[in-house]
């Protein structure tokens, strides 16, 4: 009887043992799996053309995975630069995190220049009379885009080419254009018109030859001109996907726009195209790699998106290629690498109301504030050294808020601690940092 029971327990001891190594293995199993799978879907390229988020609010590749819509400005890419130069500002602007670039089909200026070949877009400045040459170089140079699965929005009309594309001409171009790049997914169209109303039957026509063209395979956005402007009375416009405004050297004009954009109906994706360009000599004060990381951050907790540029890139400098790897493009990669480290980060949501003190939407140095739609995280950036307090009762279902620092400027972050959530906390940006992200969330349990 003894021995009987002795055989049972060993072997129930050895059948809970093989068991629990077995309920073990398939739960490491099961970890790795989702793990990888996350990892996978982090790190997975994009599948283009890119395509507007069911809430209108972001961006998304056609398997509806959200996109950290990053822009820079290359303006000259398709005219100044050879294929091997164009190679190395896309690959340099992959690296930094950049998703797209802003680009100029003619160039900057009046559309009659010709590129590093000698060569003109159009045969006598006429754009029903393209030239194969100068279009062949464009095509290698989007090529080279597709290879590093990079998305260019390629300017196809400006204000400045208005002698060149009428209401007459303007649907056969488009119509041109558009079927020439029919099936390249990494493009979108940009229009860059004044922002007067005698100009929307020019650009009526435009897209409407775009779309026969291309059968509404990439997205169309106005990046209204000269600066300040929103996208106005084009946000109405039904073909218009996305909103692009510009702000030139006026930082503190990018909330109130942004924000203006965001509450216009029918609700559209946002993005902040054009601020002061880093080390710009056009606007009175110096564009530090601070006032960079400002602008873009004040776009992103406005709820936009945003594009970055550098003087030297656009007005084709000597220093160009020192440019693509200037401090202010280094700390956007840190920017897009704390957003996209939040959970859902494609839910942001601007809320003031999160500051219980310190708040601030006026003028140059802004203090901003937003939450994750359904309060998995609340996030402050602060432009310069102060002090606020926070209503952490804006997380939800929680009693105590995990508080984390980051510094935009390095990627330096740091876990402030635990703080409870039925109290009004008070924080102060850490010494030494000259502008910072506060992020608070849920405290494990």
């Amino acid at each position: 009887m003894q021995t009987q029971r002795q055989t049972w327990l060993a072997s129930f001891r050895f059948s809970s043992r093989f068991g629990f190594r077995c309920w073990f293995v398939r739960l490491v199993c099961s970890w790795a799996c989702v793990t990888a799978g996350a990892h996978r879907a982090a790190t997975a390229e994009p599948v283009y053309p890119l395509k507007v988020s069911r809430n209108h609010r972001y961006f998304t590749d056609q398997r509806s995975t959200p996109v950290f819509c990053l822009g820079t400005t290359q303006w000259e890419l398709v005219r100044g630069h050879t294929v091997e130069e164009a190679r190395l500002i896309i690959e340099k602007s992959k690296q930094h995190g950049f998703v797209f670039a802003q680009v100029m089909l003619a160039g900057v200026g009046e559309g009659t220049n010709a590129n590093v070949h000698g060569q003109k877009a159009w045969h006598n400045d006429n754009v029903l009379t393209p030239n194969e040459t100068y279009f062949k170089h464009v095509d290698d140079i989007l090529q080279v885009a597709r290879e590093n699965n990079f998305v260019i929005s390629l300017t196809v009309y400006h204000q400045r080419w208005r002698h060149l594309i009428t209401v007459d001409n303007a649907r056969a171009w488009g119509k041109w254009i558009a079927l020439r790049y029919k099936r390249v997914p990494n493009l979108i169209w940009c229009l860059i018109p004044p922002a007067e109303p005698a100009f929307v039957p020019v650009v009526r026509e435009l897209v409407a030859g775009l779309q026969q063209g291309d059968r509404g395979y990439h997205l169309v956005t106005i990046h209204p001109d000269p600066a300040p402007h929103p996208a106005g009375f084009f946000h109405q416009e039904s073909w218009m996907d996305f909103c692009v405004l510009q702000t030139w050297k006026w930082a503190d004009k990018i909330y109130p726009m942004v924000t203006t954009e965001y509450h216009l109906k029918p609700i559209k994706p946002v993005i902040m195209g054009e601020g002061a360009y880093e080390n710009g000599s056009e606007y009175g004060f110096e564009v530090t790699p601070l006032w960079v990381r400002r602008q873009a951050y004040y776009s992103y907790l406005a709820g936009a998106h945003h594009a970055y540029g550098h003087n030297d890139s656009w007005r084709m400098l000597p220093t160009w290629k020192q440019a693509l790897d200037a401090p202010g493009a280094a700390q956007m990669t840190i920017l897009r690498k704390i957003f996209e480290g939040q959970n859902e980060w494609w839910h942001l949501v601007p809320d003031q109301t999160i500051f219980a003190s310190g708040g601030n939407t006026n003028g140059n140095l802004l203090n901003l504030a937003a939450r994750h739609k359904d309060g998995k995280w609340l996030m402050a950036y602060l432009a310069e050294k102060t002090s606020f307090a926070v209503h952490l009762d804006k997380l939800a279902r929680t009693k105590r808020a995990s508080v984390f620092w980051f510094n935009p400027k390095t990627g330096e972050s740091f876990a402030l601690g635990e703080f409870a959530t039925t109290e009004v906390q008070s924080f102060a940006v850490p010494e030494g940092w000259e502008d910072a992200l506060w992020l608070a969330k849920p405290a494990a349990d």
